[in-house]
């Protein structure tokens, strides 16, 4: 298993329902969520299959910014 965080611009719930059917259909079902309530509004994934390069195109492909987070 792979954990991986991104500092994002997602902002409310409506954005994370929209991108929920892309984010399961990537990663899984529970294997991802967001922290709103950080200041990087945080994604983070829990993937056997997903790599970061995946989810940045995601996310920028439906107007939303994304960067991986180093440890």
């Amino acid at each position: 298993m792979e954990v991986l965080v991104f500092k994002t611009s997602v902002e409310t719930p409506q954005h994370i329902k929209s991108l929920k059917p892309l984010l399961d259909s990537a990663a899984g079902k529970g294997r991802w969520n967001f922290a709103l309530d950080d200041c990087d509004r945080i994604l983070r994934i829990v993937s056997n299959g997903m790599n970061a390069v995946t989810a940045i195109n995601l996310l920028n492909e439906h107007g939303y910014e994304c960067a991986e987070l180093e440890d």
